[in-house]
């Protein structure tokens, strides 16, 4: 039985979750003060996907304690083809300034060759990006706007085995409408809403030093219907909640346990398929392009495969409702931290 969260603050005086589970609008109130781990341990970040039928953007304003971290990557789909930037900056340490909620408060930040504006406007969100560096000098810049009317998302508070001031408060909001350009080395990029869509991960925590996780995300139309999901799991006690859901026409469907079955070679191209323990659930996914990064340092260390593609199977939802999907554009991804 998944635990569904109500509101209050997000952590006690202890610095510990008040309440793990799910739920489907920003009900908790996270504060930086309240986090009683040290500083260096605590991860913020957000994270945007803006995926069209031909291309896609990727940004990333990250501040991870010891390291921040401004990272860009631009997918070809037709090319098959993914291009990553990143800039760091040594142990900000919570002076990234980050919004303590995903409803307000921007985000401009350049290091490095870098800058990145993620700004709330009336209707949505606008991101900002240049980077004249990016590809060798080729060049990334571009503004796109994201529409977001009203509608649920998917909040999970995780608490992590025996570390109990331990935590991840998370918000993945899909089916973002997006409108704008990229000039990606002078060639002029439009993201037209009626077939693209963006996804924002925005995520706060005292994480443990070593995780793998696995996520995946799509957002569409399906049948000229606003269609998105999140699946995920691989890090933390989920016994109260998964961040497992379906969007349609804005609201949310809450599923149960899904299971990641990556190919032998997890990131050689091969198919992957996704089952659930509810059986509502049940698709494959052709891979596209993998946009993968690797940092070892030793003790620190960050694999991440980040693998564009398309979903096709079945959902269900909440009162029976078989939909089919076919060929929606997502990415499914593992990421192995050691930080």
């Amino acid at each position: 039985m998944q635990h569904r969260m109500g509101p209050g603050p997000l952590l006690d005086a202890r610095g510990r979750l008040t309440e793990p589970g799910w739920a489907t609008a920003e009900v908790k109130t996270y504060a930086r003060a309240a986090v009683k781990a040290p500083k260096w341990r605590l991860k913020e970040w957000d994270y945007y996907a803006v995926l069209g039928p031909r291309f896609g953007l990727a940004l990333t304003v990250a501040d991870n304690g010891y390291m921040g971290l401004l990272a860009t990557a631009w997918m070809d789909f037709e090319a098959k083809t993914a291009t990553n930037g990143a800039a760091m900056l040594g142990f900000p340490m919570g002076r990234m300034g980050l919004p303590e909620t995903a409803e307000a408060g921007d985000i401009v930040q350049a290091h490095g060759g870098i800058r990145l504006e993620f700004r709330h406007e009336a209707g949505g969100r606008r991101l900002i990006v240049d980077q004249p560096g990016f590809d060798g000098g080729k060049g990334l810049k571009g503004e796109i706007f994201l529409r977001q009317p009203p509608m649920d998302r998917m909040v999970i508070a995780t608490p992590f085995p025996n570390a109990p001031r331990a935590f991840y408060y998370n918000q993945k909001i899909n089916c973002l409408a997006a409108e704008g350009e990229v000039v990606v080395g002078g060639t002029r990029h439009r993201f037209d809403p009626a077939e693209a869509f963006g996804v924002l991960d925005w995520g706060r925590g005292v994480w443990t030093y070593d995780n793998t996780w696995y996520w995946g995300s799509a957002s569409g139309l399906v049948d000229g219907r606003p269609f998105g999901f999140n699946i995920g799991h691989g890090f933390g006690d989920t016994s109260a909640a998964s961040e497992n859901m379906v969007f349609l026409d804005g609201v949310a469907h809450k599923l149960g346990e899904v299971t990641f079955h990556l190919p032998k070679g997890a990131h050689d191209g091969g198919p992957w398929r996704f089952t659930s323990n509810d059986g509502r659930f049940e698709m494959s996914f052709e891979p596209i392009v993998d946009r993968a990064s690797a940092t070892d340092l030793g003790i620190l260390r960050s694999i991440q495969h980040q693998v564009f593609g398309r979903f096709s199977g079945a959902v269900g939802l909440d009162d029976g409702t078989r939909l089919r999907i076919d060929n929606l554009l997502g990415f499914a991804e593992e990421v192995e931290n050691r930080w």
